[in-house]
């Protein structure tokens, strides 16, 4: 391999020659071979997204010359079409404020800036610190670009994987509305619902998560930009921030605005954790769901076996024919995951000291890879599950017909104790609940036909 020479405030280092980083990227790779976990991708197209907007704001406001802006704006272009991936190799164990990953994204443009003012013909040249970072500090462009990384991320993939899940539940409300089964509280027996109303509560739940989340996901457009490396915007215009703010808006087509409070912005990440609790919320609905799926799968033969699921692949080794519920198995792994994750988070953003939180990468890490798996989870559950949902209807309704539970139809028209008497005497002597009530002498067939049915003890009457 081949080298060339780069130096920082530190001295002299070598770089693989066709790599695009300088110093101080090499000396973060050299000096943390910790994980295999590299700061994600995401969050460099972020930084890119930030630093053409700098760029582009400090010319605007006399501080930039306009040839070293076109070279800036070309160079971080390419970082957002994912042209250059390869030259940010640093992993999320680094500094707690992420200023190496800072100087990777602008050592990676300030190099490419160069090459595109070379074959412009151009004698400037673009510096890392003194262009590319003008009017930023490590410690507002770091949580800057978590924001627009955070905030892309849930809008672009979360949320409509969410709705995709929601719209095939809703569907199968309205599919399985007539389809009569037992209900079931504290895994035992209870009275009638339907299938869809059973279902409805899945899609409530996607439906309630999905407004919990866009309501947290309001605090992430509160950036950072403008605050420079304590809060105070030293080095940055007065209106630096503001302008920044508006052009990433501009340029993702999300809102965004510069933080009212720059103090508060560097050193608490509060509302990530915000956020990070609307994503544990959706976790707790999913292993829910994925928990209720898999129960009613149960079986096929000696199981509740209620609904079938697709069968996607072989479930044993050892045993012929065997079909296993992996999707849910999948999903709420998952959900086991966003709960760790969620601790870190919490964990990080209560490290704050001062005028810096320096737990910042570990935070963006947790909370990208949550929203993630949810997303992927959440799509392929969909996909390789619920959508493929079906009844079983002869033991739907053999464990309908079987339910002691119909009993509590009986209660407005002979008192609760004598309709206790009735199913425990029909527990007890292994007959059906008809049979009891008839023994019992305190109503007749009729009686008992007309107020034993099922189909009216799915919801409130008089």
């Amino acid at each position: 391999m081949s080298f060339r020479i780069e130096h920082d405030t530190i001295g002299e280092i070598e770089v693989p020659a066709d790599k695009f980083w300088a110093a101080q990227t090499e000396r973060s790779r050299q000096n943390f071979p910790v994980g295999k976990e590299k700061m994600p991708i995401e969050v460099i197209v972020a930084f890119a997204h930030l630093k053409k907007a700098t760029a582009i704001v400090n010319n605007d406001l006399g501080k930039l010359s306009s040839v070293k802006k076109d070279a800036i704006v070309f160079a971080c272009e390419k970082i957002i079409a994912r042209e250059l991936d390869e030259h940010f190799p640093l992993v999320v164990w680094q500094t707690g404020s992420g200023t190496q990953s800072n100087m990777n994204v602008n050592e990676v443009v300030s190099f490419v800036a160069n090459q595109y003012l070379k074959d412009q013909g151009s004698d400037e040249v673009v510096h890392p610190n003194d262009d590319v970072n003008k009017s930023q500090s490590s410690n507002d462009t770091y949580p800057t670009a978590m924001y627009v990384a955070l905030n892309q991320a849930v809008n672009h993939q979360l949320i409509p994987a969410l709705e995709n899940l929601h719209g095939t539940f809703s569907k199968q409300v309205e599919e399985y509305k007539d389809i009569i089964k037992i209900g079931r509280t504290h895994l035992q027996d209870a009275t009638p619902v339907t299938l869809g109303q059973e279902i409805s509560g899945w899609a409530y739940m996607l439906e309630k998560s999905k407004e919990m989340i866009e309501q947290s996901k309001k605090q992430l457009e509160n950036l950072a930009i403008g605050g420079t490396a304590v809060g105070t915007g030293l080095n940055a215009h007065p209106e630096f921030g503001d302008r920044v703010a508006a052009q990433i808006s501009k340029q993702t087509g999300l809102n965004f605005v510069s933080s009212p409070n720059k103090f508060h912005a560097l050193s608490s990440y509060d509302e990530v954790v915000y956020v990070h609790g609307a994503l544990k919320a959706l976790a707790a609905d999913l292993m829910k769901i994925a928990n209720d799926v898999r129960w009613l799968a149960s079986g096929p033969r000696a199981g509740l076996a209620e609904i079938e699921i697709p069968s996607n692949e072989p479930g044993s080794s050892i045993m012929p024919g065997k079909v296993n519920p992996t999707q849910s198995e999948m999903l709420t792994m998952v959900v086991a995951q966003v709960f760790g994750n969620d601790t870190a988070v919490s964990f990080g953003a209560s490290q704050g000291n001062f005028e810096l939180n320096v737990f910042k990468p570990v935070i963006l890490f947790n909370t990208l890879q949550s929203i993630y798996l949810l997303s992927d989870g959440m799509n392929t559950f969909n996909d390789k599950c619920a959508v493929g949902i079906k009844p079983i209807h002869e033991n739907i309704d053999r464990f309908l017909n079987n339910s002691l539970m119909l009993v509590t139809a009986l209660n407005p028209h002979i008192g609760y104790e004598n309709a206790a008497k009735i199913a425990k005497n029909a527990h007890a002597k292994g007959i059906t609940l008809k049979e009891s009530a008839l023994d019992s002498g305190l109503l007749t067939e009729a009686q008992y036909d007309e107020w034993i049915r099922p189909e009216d003890m799915i919801h409130s009457k008089e």
